[in-house]
């Protein structure tokens, strides 16, 4: 129950002053588990003025009473200390913010507007160790519960988002919403049509990174949140498989999104793992053992663009995790892929992101409920995308350039030029042996005397036909 320095000089000169102060929140509740701290919160009955007037190193941006005051140390975690004058909020007309607060002397009635009972903990500074617990937030914390403070209904009126915070405490802490709390959330999910999506990817992203993801995942089904979340996701429920499969398909996004905690990834490949079979739902064409999902790779891509733009994920992620998903079930049979094919895969995919692709590959596996993450086959492709990594993948690796092309056609900049040296690439990607000035500047005369549009059509054909031979051999393993 130690209270760092940095903080308890703020509490004792708020005191000094004569105002009552307390640490509060999260804080509070960390240190009653044995768990450091990430940040501090001090809630006084000092006005904002009168902090302020304490301490000139602060700053007060808001109109809810907190002041950020500064400090010299250069741990993140106490170089702003933030201290909330005890307040009470009006109604909340939007479910999101509150219509107006109001100042008070009384941290009970400042702790009644908080949410969890296990966040609504005062303590007094290290020389009294006095503790404010008015709705049993000890107790509920030895019980591992999150119970709403008061009335659950009237908590997630006054903020609809408490209703997911709620899930994402579970999968962080480990702790389970007592049932009244848990009923209300089912009540009332809708109320989080309420809430800006920018908020709503804040907490999903915590939820995501918590080491309990994968039974948060299974809460926010439950509890009828996830549809005004990831609809994309909730469109698997109930959705059975072939006989590759033994889980349907929102347990097998689940389940591979565990491997994929349990292996400490990162979010990008969290998220891809959750939702790398996301577009199964919309593909499936029969029922039973046999049933298939053919195209859903490039449905579930573009269903988790729209799902992440939604969410205003910001554009890298975006891209990365609909590239995952795109790309995730890339075929790969020892003696059947051709090294052209892993040099394909590696221009579509890029070197930087094999191996992120490969873990999700990894996380689709067990999530089917096989034993092996990495059975022989992958490490075979592993081994081949090492063999072929310095092979030319992309134009820029070709021996000659654009300028190189225009000065053998006598021709200026044009759309043509790229029609070119793709039409190069294609060949090298077959044959990395015909990378050379000599056969690129032959290759380059008989591409140009063709018209910029047959070109195109060219190399659409080509494209056609690598793809459909890629298609051919997947059905072939219902994949």
């Amino acid at each position: 129950m130690d209270i760092p320095k940095e903080v308890k000089d703020i509490m004792q000169a708020l005191e000094k002053a004569g105002h009552e102060t307390y640490a509060v929140g999260g804080c509070v509740r960390d240190l009653l588990r044995g768990i450091a701290p990430k940040d501090w919160d001090v809630a006084t009955s000092a006005k904002p003025e009168e902090v302020q007037k304490l301490f000139p190193d602060s700053f007060y941006e808001n109109t809810f009473g907190t002041v950020g005051i500064k400090t010299s140390d250069a741990d993140k975690t106490f170089s702003v200390v933030e201290v909330t004058t005890f307040r009470i909020e009006e109604s909340y007309s939007d479910k999101r913010h509150p219509d107006g607060v109001k100042f008070t002397k009384n941290i009970e009635e400042d702790l009644a507007r908080r949410d969890f009972t296990m966040n609504a903990i005062a303590l007094a500074s290290q020389e009294t160790k006095k503790i404010i617990d008015p709705y049993g937030g000890q107790e509920d914390i030895k019980l591992k519960l999150i119970r709403a403070v008061g009335d659950p209904e009237r908590r997630f009126a006054e903020d609809a988002l408490r209703m997911m915070r709620a899930v994402r405490f579970a999968s962080e802490l480990g702790f389970s919403i007592e049932p009244s709390t848990f009923e209300a959330i089912k009540k009332n999910s809708a109320w989080l049509k309420r809430i800006s999506q920018e908020r709503i990817r804040d907490e999903l992203e915590k939820l995501i990174m918590a080491n309990g993801a994968p039974d948060g995942v299974r809460l926010l089904e439950g509890a009828g949140l996830l549809p005004y979340i990831m609809p994309e996701l909730q469109e698997g429920v109930g959705v059975d498989q072939n006989l590759h499969h033994i889980y349907n398909v929102f347990e097998h996004n689940v389940r591979a999104l565990a491997y994929a905690v349990r292996k400490k990834y990162d979010f990008v490949v969290r998220l891809a793992s959750l939702l790398h079979d996301v577009g199964k739902p919309r593909s499936k064409r029969g029922e039973g053992r046999n049933s298939t999902f053919y195209g859903h790779d490039v449905i579930g891509a573009h269903a988790t663009e729209e799902l992440l733009k939604r969410l205003r994920f910001p554009q890298k992620t975006i891209e990365k995790v609909a590239l995952l998903v795109r790309y995730h079930l890339f075929y790969y049979n020892v003696g059947e892929v051709t090294e052209s094919s892993v040099r394909r895969l590696l221009k579509n995919v890029g070197p930087e992101n094999i191996e992120d692709l490969v873990r999700v590959r990894e996380a689709d596996r067990i999530g089917s409920g096989v034993p092996k993450a990495v059975p022989y086959k992958l490490r075979h492709f592993q081994f081949m995308v090492e063999k072929v990594s310095k092979d030319p993948i992309s134009t820029s690796m070709l021996a000659i350039d654009g300028n190189d092309v225009m000065r053998i056609l006598e021709s200026g900049p044009g759309p043509k030029v790229g029609l070119v040296l793709n039409a190069l690439l294609g060949e090298v990607l077959e044959d990395p042996k015909k990378n050379t000035v000599e056969y690129l500047t032959g290759r380059t005369k008989e591409f140009g005397s063709r018209a910029a549009e047959d070109l195109k059509k060219y190399l659409e054909m080509k494209e056609k036909k690598i793809q459909e031979e890629e298609e051919i051999m997947k059905k072939k393993y219902y994949v």
